[in-house]
C-alpha cells in the first residue's frame, strides 16, 4: 500500500528544469529543529534546482547500500544515509556527475549561516536578472531604431551577449550537461533554442528570451515557495526561548535547543507553549488550533498534555517537559508533511509519464521542422530553423509538470492546518474514492472516556473489598480505556501482580499472592468456560444498558462484573451524518459485545455493526468490505487497530496529537479526535483532484494553442516564453488556492 520513495524522481527528471524551482524537489526537513538522525550532511554549491536533484538523483541510483536521500535546496544540502563504504562511492558518483560535494557540521548555528547566505543569494540574483533586462531592451532598442548601422549592431551584439551571461549562465551550465548526457530539460531546450537565435541573427530576441525566461522563472519560484513553506512557517509559533526552573529554585530564560526532558517550565497568560509536556500546577485554556485545527481552546489542568506552538490563555501554568524541541509534536507534523510530499499521487505520475513522452516528440518535431519544411515550403532555412527554435521553446513542460507539485503540497498543508495530517499525495488523492470507512467505537464514536457505574459481586464467600483490591491491581497495569476506568473508579489499594500479561481481543491476567486472576471479557469467560445462567443474565442487563462488561474471574470461577460506561460525542453523529451524504457507507467494528455496539450504533446512525471482534477479525472484516464496497478506510487509535490500519486502503488514526506509534501506523492522522475530520479530508481531496486537473487543462491548452501557431502561423520567440512562463504561472496560483481551504 506504501509505495516506495527512496529514489523518487522530481519533475526535471522528465523534462522540466528550473522553471519547476525547488517545490518538487525538496525532502525531509530543511529546519535546524527539525534534525535527521543517521544521515551525512553536503554541501552542493552549485545544486539550486530540482533539475540538479534529478542529476544526482540519477547518478546514485546504480550505487548499492544507499538507505535514503533527502534534498534541501533552500540551503544547497544533501542528506546521504549510507555506511562510510557507500558513502564513499556515492560522493564518486556525485563528483562524475559534475557536482562538488563538502562535508558540513551538523551545527544549528552553521545551518542558520547557511540559510542566511542563500537567502543573500538569491536576494542579489534579482539585480543581475534586472540588469540583463535592462540590456536586452536596449539591444531590442538599438536592433529596432538602427538596424543598418554596423557599429549599432555590433554594440547590439555585445549588449544581447551580455544579458545572456548574466542571466543564462547557469542555464547554460546545466544545459551543456544535459546535452552532453542526451538529456532534453528545460536547460538544454533554452541553450539550444537562444544559442540558435543568437547564431542566425537573432540576437536582440534571444537576450529577451533569455531575460525574461530567468526573471519569469525567479517570480515563480517565489510564488512556489509559499506552498513549500506553508508548513514550515508553523515552527515560528514556537518560541525560540523558555523560562525554566532551576536548581536553586530560580527561574530563568534559555534556548529552547538547550532544555532537557523532564524540566519545569513555566508559561504566562499570552504567551506560546515553548515545548511538548504535562501540566503540574495550574489550570488554564490553551488555543491549540496550529496543532490539532481545532477552533475553541481546551482546558488544561495538571496531568494534562499541552504541545509546542500552542497558546496560554487564561492562566499561568507549569509544565514538565516530555520531549525535546527537536522531537515536539509541531516539529514531526512539519516532518511528517515534508515526507510527504515525495509521495507521488497517481495524477502527477501521470503527468510525470506523460511529460516524459511529450518533450522529446516535440523536439523531434522541431528538429523535423528546421531539416525538411524547406524543402516543401517556401520558407528559408534561417526561417525554418528559427520556427524550430520556437517550438523548442514551447516544448518545456513546465506548466503541466509542475501544476501537480504545486496542488499536492497546498492540499497537504490546507490539510496540515486543519490538524489533518495526510501522509502523502497517493491519500490526498485517493481519498475522493472511499466508498466504506469501518469505525472503532471507543475514542472514535465515543468519547473515550468511560466511567465505572456498576461493580456486582458474584461471590459471598470473598469480601467485596477484595474483589476490588483483585479488580484494580490488574486494570492499573493495563493501558486500555476500559481498564483505566475500572482503575479509577475503585478506591482500594492495589496488590503486586506478578506474570502479568495482557491478551490481545480477551483481557489480562497475572498472579495475585501467587494465584492466578483474569481480568476478561465475555468472550474470553466463555472460552474458559466460566460462564452461567445467572451471569449471563447480570451482562445481558448491562450491555442492554450501552456498557461494556469486564468479568473478575480465578481459575475456577467468575467473581465479579465490572460495567463500564462511555458517552457518545455529538461530533460523531455530526460526522456519520456527513459521511453518509457523500455517499460513504459507515461500518462499526469494535472488540466490545454485540449488544453494547448495537446500543452506541443506533445512537451514532450506523446500521451495520460488528461486534465481539479479535483484531484478526477486524482484518478479516476489512478484506470483506473491500471486495464488497471497494476502497475501504479504517480509523482507529493507531496501535490496537495497527492491523486493520494496515489493511484498509486508507487508514485514519484519531486523537493522535503527542502520539508518535499514530503518527507510523496510519496514513492519515486526526490531530484531535474529531471525526468530522474524515468526511473533511474527503472534501479536500475532491477540491484538490479538481483543481489538479483544471491546470493540467489549462496548461495542456496553452501548449495545444501556441504549438499550433508556431507550426502554421507567425508565433516569436518572446509569445513562446510568455506562453510557457505565463502558464506556469497561472497553474501555481490556481494550485494555491488551496491554501485558502477552510472546510
Amino acid at each position: 500500500m506504501k509505495p516506495d520513495d527512496k529514489y523518487q524522481q522530481s519533475c526535471n527528471d522528465l523534462g522540466c528544469g528550473n522553471c519547476c524551482t525547488t517545490l518538487a524537489a525538496e525532502r525531509g526537513s530543511d529546519s535546524a529543529d527539525v534534525p535527521i538522525t543517521g544521515l551525512h550532511r553536503f554541501q552542493i554549491s552549485n545544486m539550486d534546482c530540482a533539475s540538479e536533484e534529478s542529476e544526482i538523483r540519477r547518478a546514485l541510483r546504480d550505487v548499492e547500500g544507499i538507505r535514503g536521500l533527502q534534498f534541501n535546496l533552500t540551503a544547497r544540502q544533501l542528506n546521504i544515509s549510507a555506511d562510510a563504504q557507500v558513502l564513499e562511492l556515492a560522493l564518486s558518483a556525485i563528483r562524475d556527475a559534475g557536482f562538488k560535494p563538502e562535508p558540513i557540521a551538523i551545527d544549528k548555528e552553521k545551518l542558520e549561516s547557511s540559510a542566511a547566505t542563500t537567502t543573500t543569494f538569491f536576494w542579489r540574483s534579482w539585480g543581475k536578472l534586472i540588469l540583463s533586462l535592462v540590456l536586452a531592451i536596449m539591444a531590442e532598442g538599438l536592433a529596432f531604431a538602427l538596424p543598418e548601422i554596423f557599429l549599432a549592431k555590433i554594440a547590439g551584439v555585445v549588449l544581447a551577449a551580455t544579458a545572456i551571461l548574466l542571466a543564462g549562465f547557469s542555464v547554460y551550465g546545466k544545459g551543456l550537461v544535459a546535452l552532453r548526457q542526451l538529456r532534453l530539460n528545460i536547460s538544454a531546450l533554452m541553450t539550444v533554442a537562444v544559442t540558435g537565435a543568437f547564431l542566425i541573427g537573432q540576437w536582440p530576441e534571444a537576450a529577451m528570451v533569455m531575460a525574461l525566461y530567468s526573471l519569469a522563472e525567479a517570480i515563480e519560484a517565489r510564488a512556489v515557495d509559499r506552498a513549500r513553506n506553508a508548513i514550515k512557517s508553523l515552527l515560528a509559533l514556537t518560541p525560540e526561548q523558555a523560562e525554566v526552573r532551576q536548581d536553586d529554585g530560580s527561574w530563568s530564560r534559555i534556548g529552547i535547543s538547550t532544555v532537557t526532558v523532564g524540566s519545569i517550565v513555566r508559561i504566562r497568560p499570552g504567551e506560546r507553549v515553548p515545548l511538548d509536556g504535562i501540566v503540574t500546577l495550574g489550570q488554564s485554556a490553551i488555543d491549540q488550533s496550529p496543532v490539532t485545527g481545532e477552533s475553541l481552546p481546551v482546558e488544561k489542568a495538571p496531568g494534562n498534555e499541552v504541545y509546542s506552538g500552542t497558546i496560554n490563555q487564561a492562566a499561568g501554568l507549569e509544565i514538565r517537559v516530555t520531549a525535546p524541541a527537536s522531537d515536539s509534536t509541531l516539529s514531526r507534523i512539519v516532518h511528517a508533511v515534508e515526507q510527504a510530499q515525495s509521495s507521488r499521487a497517481p495524477t502527477q505520475r501521470f503527468v510525470d509519464s506523460f511529460a516524459a513522452i511529450y518533450t522529446p516528440s516535440v523536439f523531434v518535431l522541431a528538429l523535423s521542422i528546421a531539416l525538411f519544411m524547406p524543402w516543401v515550403t517556401d520558407l528559408t532555412w534561417l526561417q525554418a530553423i528559427y520556427k524550430a527554435l520556437v517550438l523548442l521553446v514551447i516544448a518545456c513542460p513546465c506548466a503541466l509538470v509542475i501544476s501537480t507539485p504545486v496542488t499536492v503540497v497546498s492540499g497537504l498543508a490546507a490539510g496540515a492546518r486543519r490538524g489533518i495530517l495526510i501522509k502523502g499525495g497517493v491519500y490526498l488523492e485517493q481519498a475522493r474514492k472511499i466508498k466504506a470507512v469501518a469505525l472503532d467505537k471507543t475514542g472514535t464514536i465515543t468519547e473515550g472516556k468511560p466511567k465505572l457505574v456498576a461493580f456486582d459481586a458474584l461471590v459471598r464467600d470473598l469480601p467485596r473489598h477484595q474483589l476490588e483490591q483483585l479488580a484494580k491491581s490488574l486494570a492499573v497495569r493495563s493501558d486500555h480505556p476500559v481498564s483505566k476506568a475500572i482503575a479509577q473508579g475503585l478506591s482500594s489499594n492495589e496488590q503486586v501482580v506478578g506474570d502479568f500479561q495482557a491478551v490481545a481481543g480477551r483481557g489480562v491476567q497475572g498472579l495475585v499472592n501467587g494465584h492466578p486472576y483474569v481480568l476478561a471479557n465475555h468472550r474470553w469467560i466463555e472460552e474458559r468456560s466460566q460462564c452461567s445462567d445467572q451471569l449471563e443474565v447480570l451482562l445481558a442487563s448491562h450491555e442492554k444498558a450501552g456498557c461494556t462488561v469486564t468479568i473478575l474471574a480465578d481459575r475456577d470461577r467468575a467473581l465479579a462484573v465490572c460495567a463500564v460506561a462511555d458517552t457518545i460525542k455529538q461530533s460523531s453523529i455530526e460526522a456519520i451524518a456527513d459521511m453518509k451524504s457523500l455517499g460513504l457507507t459507515p461500518i462499526m467494528l469494535t472488540g466490545d459485545n454485540i449488544a453494547t455496539a448495537h446500543f452506541v450504533g443506533s445512537q451514532a446512525g450506523i446500521s451495520e455493526i460488528r461486534g465481539n471482534l479479535l483484531p484478526e477479525e477486524k482484518l478479516q472484516a476489512i478484506g470483506e468490505f473491500q471486495r464488497i464496497y471497494g476502497l475501504t478506510a479504517m480509523t482507529g487509535d493507531g496501535i490496537n487497530d495497527a492491523p486493520a490500519l494496515a489493511k484498509s486502503d486508507i487508514g485514519f488514526a484519531m486523537g493522535a496529537a503527542g502520539t508518535h506509534t499514530a503518527m507510523e501506523a496510519a496514513d492519515v492522522v486526526v490531530m484531535n479526535d474529531d471525526l468530522r475530520r474524515l468526511p473533511e479530508t474527503i472534501r479536500l481531496s475532491k477540491r484538490t483532484h479538481a483543481v489538479l486537473w483544471q491546470n493540467i487543462t489549462l496548461a495542456l491548452g496553452i501548449k495545444g494553442i501556441f504549438l499550433l501557431l508556431a507550426i502554421f502561423d507567425d508565433a516569436s520567440m518572446w509569445m513562446a516564453v510568455f506562453a510557457d512562463m505565463g502558464a506556469s504561472l497561472l497553474v501555481v496560483v490556481n494550485g494555491l488556492r488551496l491554501l485558502q481551504t477552510k472546510k
